[in-house]
């Protein structure tokens, strides 16, 4: 796991030196690798290239990087594992057959001098993201892996191209232009992240998962980046493409449980130290399962607890790690070791983002590495295999409205909204066998009037359900435009698959992998995740639905399979997610803190939000009669960044 940076030149005249600011760059995001560092640039002076190594394979110089390929056609700064790159070198034909190391930089190297960038990328399994500069047709390539493990920001600033692994190595850049676009903000008020391939900053985007792009230096930059995007893989195709799974449940099964040993064997390759994040669910119990029987040493597990019962899983994972006899360590979480940290939140994650569980995320991160420089994940089994509570929520919802009239929805709606939280989590519990719906009223008397199923999926998954109101001088045809695109549902498949589809494509590489990947790097720990295998992924799109949501049982196929390696008394239980107990904390030991952060002089000053929206939800919830945390610390995270920047 690596840090890249890099920029091209095309106006000569420059009131900097391109040397000192590569390694300034480089320095922004020395987290990331704190290993090595080095830096390349072409004979002409235009392409400069940065790198900080976090050395997980071959720790020798023959790893470092910048790496130039044998014949010095290409040059490449990469961020990464490609799993598959032992396999991979038994295919590929190089010059006199020699390697130079062992690296996986060099294997993808030799396969593009073979094969050409965009053969390679269809035949490489892991995640990445790299700029490869090709000497030769002076073409630099932006690239990124399938599902977005690695992220990867690009812009143009005075005719010059910017991109690194993080913003903060752009802002580093001279000709970075520090300006806030409004219309992505109400974006990120609406799902707490900031969808790719948008960033807070205009001119800043985020290379989408599964794509590359070619940069040509005979051409203008700026016009690279709107005519030169190709994607070599994307979900939407590959499910179309794929062959459907036309073996029985029981197959599937067997199948999975192979799919699954080989991607944990393949990714506990590593030149150090390697571990398991274990929270006591279905899918992080079921990796570390499955690395217990291949490893010969019992392995080092890590989990975070918190003193308030229904958000502490680590009772859990204690449990299960006992019964796996692993190396455990598990670290109880307090208020104070929040505020310790919670200032933090805006330099580790570059812009707004705001999943509340991003805190314990990060002091996970933080603690597993004092002990381990790799931990594989559970991340990714809900998306793919039907694990989340709203796959099931969405349908016994609309099942139990669908039917009323509109006039009467909208009544009911109104008499909703003046229940008390503790009546409605009975009311909702008794109705549609859903707990903990009492924080989400709100959301409940918004859904009633609804008129699809996809729409009620939407609600569900929002923040702000109206962020352009809350977000001063947004673009509300923008919002629409991007809302209604992305909402589309293709009649060809159900419900639940467009759920996690959409969830796959939107949630996963823009919430989930970013909490992960920014929370591990500031900790210079790689993560790896052994569900986003790409033969995991190509078999979870092959499956009937049925196989994933299952007599209203969502991952049947995880859960069975569990049932190999655990007892079902050590995972037969409600799922609880990785929450935090913001909305207690702001009552009580963060309500000065907020309190300060949301003065209505400083909102008013800055302009960006209405205030008049934030202050009627804050005292809502300190009063307790509503309880509005998500949509608040939506706000306290963008106010803490905001004064960072």
């Amino acid at each position: 796991m690596c840090g890249i940076s890099g920029f091209v030149i095309q106006n000569r005249n420059l009131s900097y030196d391109p040397n000192a600011v590569i390694k300034k760059m480089n320095q922004a995001i020395f987290h990331r690798g704190p290993d090595a560092n080095g830096f390349w640039k072409d004979r002409d002076g235009k392409v400069f290239l940065g790198h900080d190594r976090l050395s997980i394979l071959d720790l020798s110089s023959s790893g470092s990087q910048p790496m130039i390929s044998k014949t010095t056609r290409y040059s490449i700064v990469f961020n990464g594992e490609i799993y598959n790159h032992i396999r991979l070198r038994k295919l590929v034909n190089i010059n006199n057959n020699s390697w130079n190391g062992t690296s996986d930089t060099e294997t993808l190297l030799a396969c593009i001098e073979s094969w050409g960038l965009n053969k390679t990328l269809q035949n490489i399994k892991g995640m990445f993201a790299f700029a490869l500069y090709d000497n030769k047709n002076k073409i630099l390539s932006l690239a990124r892996d399938r599902m977005g493990e690695k992220p990867l920001y690009y812009g143009c600033f005075k005719d010059t191209l910017i991109f690194s692994s993080e913003l903060k190595a752009i802002k580093a850049h001279p000709n970075f232009e520090n300006e806030i676009d409004r219309n992505s903000l109400s974006l990120y008020f609406k799902y707490n992240y900031l969808p790719a391939p948008f960033s807070i900053y205009k001119g800043v985007k985020k290379l989408m998962p599964g794509s590359y792009i070619d940069f040509d230096l005979k051409e203008n930059l700026s016009k690279s980046m709107s005519k030169n995007h190709n994607f070599y893989w994307s979900l939407q195709n590959k499910r179309n493409d794929v062959s459907k799974f036309d073996g029985n449940y029981d197959d599937a099964k067997i199948k999975l449980e192979e799919l699954l040993l080989q991607s944990v064997s393949d990714q506990m390759i590593s030149d150090v130290p390697i571990g398991a994040f274990l929270s006591g669910g279905i899918d992080s119990s079921l990796i570390v399962s499955m690395m217990q029987k291949i490893s010969t040493n019992p392995i080092n597990t890590f989990s975070i607890g918190f003193k308030e019962k229904r958000y502490n899983e680590a009772v859990y994972s204690k449990e299960i790690a006992k019964y796996l006899n692993t190396n455990h360590t598990e670290l109880y979480l307090s208020p104070a070791d929040i505020m310790d940290e919670v200032d933090n939140l805006a330099n580790i994650y570059d812009e707004p983002f705001s999943d509340s569980s991003q805190l314990p995320t990060y002091l996970l991160c933080k603690m597993t590495s004092k002990s381990v420089k790799v931990s594989l994940s559970g991340d990714a089994g809900d998306e793919l295999f039907g694990g989340y509570n709203r796959y099931l929520w969405t349908k016994r919802i609309w099942s139990a409205i669908k039917f009323m009239p509109p006039i009467l929805r909208k009544k009911f709606s109104n008499q909703v909204q003046n229940i008390s939280p503790r009546q409605w989590d009975r009311f909702i519990g008794r109705i549609f066998k859903t707990p903990f719906l009492g924080d989400k009223m709100h959301k409940v008397s918004n859904i009633i009037p609804l008129d699809s199923p996809e729409a009620i999926y939407d609600s569900l998954i929002s923040h702000w359900e109206e962020p352009i109101n809350l977000v001063n001088d947004s673009d509300n045809s923008f919002y629409n435009r991007y809302t209604t695109n992305i909402n589309k549902k293709d009649t060809s498949i159900s419900l639940e698959d467009y759920m996690m589809l959409s969830d796959m494509e939107n949630y996963l590489p823009n919430d989930i992998l970013v909490k992960v990947d920014r929370a591990a790097m500031a900790s210079s720990l790689e993560t790896r995740v052994p569900f986003l295998d790409r033969d995991i992924i190509e078999f979870s799109l092959s499956l009937p639905k049925d196989y994933k949501v299952r007599n209203g049982v969502g991952k049947p196929l995880l859960r069975e399979i569990l049932n190999n390696y655990l007892p079902r008394n050590l995972i037969d239980r409600p799922k609880m997610g990785f929450g935090v107990p913001i909305d207690e904390w702001l009552r009580g030991p963060l309500k000065e803190w907020a309190s300060d952060l949301i003065d209505e002089k400083k909102i008013k000053e800055q302009g960006y939000l209405n205030f008049s929206l934030i202050e009627k939800k804050w005292q809502e919830h300190i009063s307790g009669s509503r309880n509005w945390h998500h949509h608040l610390w939506d706000v306290l995270v963008f106010q803490m960044w905001l004064e960072s920047n």
